[in-house]
Protein backbone atom coordinates (compact mmCIF):
# COMPACT_ATOMS: atom_id res chain seq x y z
CA UNK A 1 0.00 0.00 0.00
CA UNK A 2 1.36 3.40 -1.06
CA UNK A 3 1.93 5.86 1.93
CA UNK A 4 -1.30 8.42 1.57
CA UNK A 5 0.83 11.92 2.78
CA UNK A 6 0.32 15.23 1.04
CA UNK A 7 3.10 17.76 -0.01
CA UNK A 8 2.09 21.69 1.16
CA UNK A 9 0.43 23.00 -1.87
CA UNK A 10 2.24 24.82 -4.28
CA UNK A 11 0.76 26.87 -6.84
CA UNK A 12 3.51 27.25 -8.81
CA UNK A 13 3.74 23.65 -9.23
CA UNK A 14 0.43 22.98 -9.82
CA UNK A 15 -0.42 25.66 -12.66
CA UNK A 16 3.16 24.17 -14.48
CA UNK A 17 5.33 27.00 -14.02
CA UNK A 18 8.44 25.70 -12.74
CA UNK A 19 8.85 24.13 -15.78
CA UNK A 20 9.07 27.69 -17.48
CA UNK A 21 10.77 29.42 -15.03
CA UNK A 22 8.76 31.18 -12.93
CA UNK A 23 7.15 31.19 -9.45
CA UNK A 24 3.99 32.54 -7.97
CA UNK A 25 4.13 35.36 -5.82
CA UNK A 26 0.21 35.81 -5.17
CA UNK A 27 -3.37 35.04 -6.77
CA UNK A 28 -6.27 37.21 -7.57
CA UNK A 29 -9.39 35.35 -9.08
CA UNK A 30 -11.80 38.08 -10.58
CA UNK A 31 -15.12 36.61 -11.80
CA UNK A 32 -14.01 36.51 -15.75
CA UNK A 33 -9.91 35.13 -14.99
CA UNK A 34 -7.96 33.99 -13.02
CA UNK A 35 -4.23 36.32 -11.97
CA UNK A 36 -1.49 34.59 -11.05
CA UNK A 37 1.39 37.51 -10.15
CA UNK A 38 5.07 35.64 -10.80
CA UNK A 39 8.36 36.41 -11.02
CA UNK A 40 11.70 34.90 -12.52
CA UNK A 41 13.49 32.43 -10.77
CA UNK A 42 16.74 33.07 -12.08
CA UNK A 43 18.52 36.13 -11.87
CA UNK A 44 19.92 37.69 -15.02
CA UNK A 45 22.50 40.16 -13.64
CA UNK A 46 25.19 39.65 -16.15
CA UNK A 47 25.50 42.32 -19.43
CA UNK A 48 25.10 39.99 -22.26
CA UNK A 49 27.47 43.11 -24.35
CA UNK A 50 30.23 43.42 -21.61
CA UNK A 51 30.44 40.48 -19.17
CA UNK A 52 30.04 43.34 -16.26
CA UNK A 53 27.53 42.88 -13.56
CA UNK A 54 24.39 44.67 -13.21
CA UNK A 55 22.92 47.54 -10.94
CA UNK A 56 18.98 46.50 -9.98
CA UNK A 57 17.01 49.74 -12.63
CA UNK A 58 13.58 48.87 -11.57
CA UNK A 59 10.82 46.28 -12.23
CA UNK A 60 8.47 46.19 -14.87
CA UNK A 61 5.34 43.65 -15.46
CA UNK A 62 4.69 41.26 -18.68
CA UNK A 63 1.46 39.68 -19.12
CA UNK A 64 0.97 36.56 -20.41
CA UNK A 65 -2.47 34.24 -21.21
CA UNK A 66 -1.56 30.84 -20.03
CA UNK A 67 -3.37 27.60 -20.07
CA UNK A 68 -6.87 27.86 -18.56
CA UNK A 69 -7.60 26.31 -14.95
CA UNK A 70 -11.41 24.74 -15.49
CA UNK A 71 -13.33 27.16 -17.19
CA UNK A 72 -11.44 30.42 -15.86
CA UNK A 73 -8.87 32.36 -18.28
CA UNK A 74 -5.48 32.59 -16.57
CA UNK A 75 -3.36 35.36 -16.60
CA UNK A 76 0.39 35.33 -15.61
CA UNK A 77 1.49 39.31 -14.56
CA UNK A 78 5.39 38.30 -14.43
CA UNK A 79 7.24 40.95 -12.80
CA UNK A 80 10.73 41.25 -14.85
CA UNK A 81 13.55 43.31 -13.03
CA UNK A 82 15.14 45.81 -15.09
CA UNK A 83 19.36 46.13 -15.00
CA UNK A 84 21.71 48.78 -15.89
CA UNK A 85 25.37 47.52 -16.75
CA UNK A 86 28.47 49.16 -14.50
CA UNK A 87 30.48 49.05 -16.85
CA UNK A 88 28.72 49.95 -20.45
CA UNK A 89 25.31 51.55 -19.43
CA UNK A 90 23.43 48.69 -21.07
CA UNK A 91 20.04 48.51 -19.79
CA UNK A 92 18.32 44.89 -20.11
CA UNK A 93 15.36 42.64 -18.55
CA UNK A 94 15.00 39.82 -16.88
CA UNK A 95 15.70 36.20 -19.77
CA UNK A 96 12.30 35.35 -19.74
CA UNK A 97 13.03 33.23 -22.92
CA UNK A 98 11.86 29.95 -20.61
CA UNK A 99 7.96 31.40 -20.48
CA UNK A 100 7.38 32.53 -23.73
CA UNK A 101 9.09 34.31 -27.20
CA UNK A 102 10.03 38.03 -27.30
CA UNK A 103 7.21 39.78 -27.73
CA UNK A 104 4.66 36.49 -27.66
CA UNK A 105 1.57 37.34 -25.56
CA UNK A 106 1.17 33.68 -24.79
CA UNK A 107 3.00 31.54 -22.15
CA UNK A 108 4.20 28.01 -23.80
CA UNK A 109 2.38 26.33 -22.15
CA UNK A 110 -0.44 28.74 -23.49
CA UNK A 111 0.52 28.03 -26.70
CA UNK A 112 0.72 24.54 -25.83
CA UNK A 113 -2.78 24.19 -24.61
CA UNK A 114 -4.17 26.38 -27.48
CA UNK A 115 -2.35 23.62 -30.67
CA UNK A 116 -3.35 20.79 -28.07
CA UNK A 117 -7.47 22.61 -28.06
CA UNK A 118 -7.42 22.35 -31.72
CA UNK A 119 -6.94 18.99 -32.03
CA UNK A 120 -4.39 18.98 -34.68
CA UNK A 121 -3.58 16.06 -36.92
CA UNK A 122 -1.47 15.51 -39.54
CA UNK A 123 -3.31 16.03 -42.85
CA UNK A 124 -5.02 18.76 -42.03
CA UNK A 125 -4.41 22.47 -43.93
CA UNK A 126 -3.54 24.08 -40.48
CA UNK A 127 -1.30 21.04 -39.40
CA UNK A 128 0.82 21.24 -41.84
CA UNK A 129 1.20 25.06 -41.87
CA UNK A 130 2.28 24.60 -38.68
CA UNK A 131 5.02 21.92 -39.86
CA UNK A 132 5.43 18.27 -38.41
CA UNK A 133 3.34 17.29 -34.80
CA UNK A 134 4.18 14.55 -33.05
CA UNK A 135 2.61 12.91 -30.14
CA UNK A 136 4.32 10.89 -27.36
CA UNK A 137 2.87 9.42 -24.32
CA UNK A 138 -0.22 11.88 -24.85
CA UNK A 139 1.28 14.94 -24.91
CA UNK A 140 1.77 16.85 -27.94
CA UNK A 141 5.10 17.87 -28.95
CA UNK A 142 6.11 21.11 -30.73
CA UNK A 143 9.88 22.74 -31.47
CA UNK A 144 10.52 24.96 -29.74
CA UNK A 145 7.82 24.18 -26.71
CA UNK A 146 8.78 22.28 -23.77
Amino acid sequence: MSDATFARPDLTTFARLDDLGLEVLGQRLEPDRAILRCRVVEPDRWCRRCGCQGAARDTVVRRLAHEPFGWRPTVLEVSLRRYRCIGCGHVWRQDTSRAAEPRAKLSRRGLWWALLSLHLEPGWPLGEQLGELELEDAELVVPGIA
